[in-house]
């Protein structure tokens, strides 16, 4: 069975070791120890792809570490899957709401920009002179 090293873990996943002991300290890892030697097995090298996942997706450690503990209860995983479709249809609306935000904020500033340019060439400022006056 291939074993990993915190060291390889962290480069693999781009992460520090730091992380990787803190994501054990939350109860989300459980490595072996060989003397004071941390050591990761496959099955802690894949929760922890599922961690950066869960984390890459905007959840939260609690909500990873009851899906990852879901899925060492579950042969089927039906209740992991549940659990899962639960949280990303939150995230998802979540993220819909903010760029709703976002759009809005963006609409705002462009027409922002439209008046500020309209103002400046009734004044006999077009675009180009305005940024090479900048640059003067």
């Amino acid at each position: 069975m291939a074993s990993f090293g915190i060291g390889e873990l962290a480069a693999e996943f781009g992460l520090t070791h730091r992380t990787i002991r803190h994501y054990e300290e939350e109860g989300l890892l459980a490595p072996a120890r060989s003397g004071t030697v941390r050591v990761y097995d496959h099955r802690d090298h894949a929760r922890l792809a599922l961690i950066c996942r869960g984390k890459r997706l905007g959840f939260s450690l609690a909500e990873i570490k009851e899906f990852l503990n879901l899925y060492d209860s579950d042969d089927a995983q039906v209740e992991q899957m549940r659990y899962m479709r639960g949280i990303a249809r939150r995230r998802i609306s979540a993220l819909e709401q903010q760029l709703a935000d976002v759009q809005q904020t963006l609409g705002e500033l462009y027409r922002i920009d439209t008046q500020i340019s309209e103002h400046l060439g009734r004044n006999g400022i077009t675009e180009t002179q305005d940024m090479e006056e900048k640059h003067s």
